[in-house]
């Protein structure tokens, strides 16, 4: 039996990994997301058989419930949502794997091998750090609470201090294992850490922080198939780690920051409006119809897509007027920077939702050196990704992130509500710019004016 469960488990893992690879590509998501989700099946029926459950009461309200909720949530979330969702999850990870250590450590008779005990201590501690963190991810995407970072006196100090504790508690347990209070105290300095760690961050870095947040998810489990001495366990959360890890250095890179930077640094404020330094600086508004006959005369066009398409909900008219163009002869693409939107990989999402082909989808390493030969850069609900600041202004929030290079197109068309500053609070440049052309309105509505006066 025990090398059918091995072999099952194997069988799971390997799954698991052509899921992540499967993953990296918008073309093959979906078919990764099915093999990953084969994978767990079999590794949630191979541990009920291994497991000897013979009551599958639990086990059954549990998935029924699980699986309602779940379903509810596919169906109703929005895609602007899909970040606090995913933040969500994340949490939900962490806190299942914390649970999962507590009643681990409640059924123990006797002291557990020190590597058990480290393992299930490390489960607690970062699955409740998760749990937390990710509650205040969710409410600061949510607008539960404000974006800005909130700082305070000695924010590093008083937080390594409750890490230190952590510490000295742990040491503490582990020499007497029966003091289960010294475990609960963890636990709850362990939620202090998970809030007062990401309440600094600002909306600018919510896409690394999310990333960061999912790789503890998967430590956190890993721990606990340590603790549970469960294989499939450890490499699932190994998986899902280190993927987690790799995104969140590349989101990072994107971001021309260090995680320490983005953990410790507190920049992504919510800033105000308007021109920097009541600078008077003015703008000439255009109409679709000015707009339609630039795209019509243009030959090649590259369109940025942001998180304003996504809260407009306009993915779908922009794939028609998108269409419109190629049949029109004329050459359309989507840049796609790597941190667009909230969450990384958001635009692609919503791209694929509208059935954008996804030969049409072009990573910014890519496609920044055309900008220049391009007729017309049609930015949709961008702000900070193409922002020249981030070339040249040293004390902006924005200073050496990689950005599009829309302001090398020949020209420059902008449909945005306003000219209020993105998550960075940094005024943008461009949108004062000869070449520009503001076009204000909602995304959607303006995007579908465009498809009429194109259709005419």
């Amino acid at each position: 039996m025990e090398t059918i469960t091995n072999l099952v488990y194997l069988l799971a893992a390997v799954f698991f990994i052509l899921g992540l690879k499967l993953l990296s590509s918008p073309k093959t998501a979906r078919r990764g997301n099915q093999l990953a989700l084969v994978g767990m099946l079999l590794a949630i029926i191979m541990t009920l058989f291994d497991k000897q459950i013979i009551d599958f009461t639990y086990i059954i309200i549990g998935l029924v419930v699980g699986t309602a909720i779940g379903l509810y949530w596919a169906k109703v979330v929005k895609m602007t949502q899909m970040p606090q969702m995913v933040a969500m999850f994340n949490g939900f990870g962490g806190g299942a794997s914390a649970l999962v250590a507590f009643s681990e450590y409640s059924r123990m008779a006797g002291e557990p091998r020190i590597d058990i005990a480290i393992a299930l201590i490390l489960s607690l501690f970062v699955g409740t750090i998760t749990f937390f963190g990710s509650l205040i991810a969710y409410a600061k995407l949510q607008g539960i609470m404000r974006g800005a970072p909130i700082v305070y006196k000695m924010q590093q100090v008083v937080n390594a201090l409750i890490l230190i504790a952590i510490i000295v508690l742990s040491v503490f347990i582990m020499l007497n294992w029966s003091l289960w209070g010294l475990l609960l105290a963890i636990v709850i300095l362990s939620a202090f850490l998970g809030v007062l760690g990401v309440i600094p961050i600002g909306g600018a870095d919510m896409p690394v922080i999310i990333s960061l947040l999912n790789s503890y998810s998967g430590l956190a489990a890993a721990f606990t198939g340590f603790a549970l001495q469960n294989n499939v366990l450890i490499v699932a959360g190994a998986l899902v780690g280190a993927s987690g890890i790799i995104l969140s250095d590349l989101m990072c890179k994107a971001m021309n920051r260090s995680l320490t930077n983005v953990l410790f640094a507190a920049v992504g404020s919510e800033g105000g409006g308007g021109a920097v330094g009541g600078e008077q600086k003015t703008v000439t508004r255009y109409t679709a119809e000015d707009g339609a006959v630039i795209l019509d005369r243009a030959q090649s066009v590259i369109i940025v897509p942001g998180y304003g398409l996504a809260v407009a909900q306009a993915q779908h008219v922009l794939a028609e007027l998108a269409q419109i163009l190629i049949d029109r002869g004329k050459k359309v693409r989507f840049a796609i920077h790597p941190v667009a939107g909230r969450m990384p990989g958001h635009m692609n999402v919503l791209l694929a939702e509208a059935n954008v082909p996804y030969e049409l989808l072009v990573e910014m390493e890519e496609i920044n050196d055309d900008f220049q030969n391009t007729d017309v850069a049609l930015v949709i609900g961008a702000n900070d990704v193409i922002n020249p600041v981030a070339r040249y202004k040293k004390d902006s929030p924005l200073y050496g992130m990689p950005i599009l290079n829309v302001d090398q197109a020949q020209t420059v068309m902008i449909i945005k509500r306003s000219l209020s500053p993105g998550f960075a609070g940094e005024d943008n440049p461009l949108f004062y710019e000869e070449k520009t052309m503001m076009l204000f309105g909602d995304a959607k509505k303006m995007v579908t004016e465009l498809v009429q006066v194109m259709k005419e």
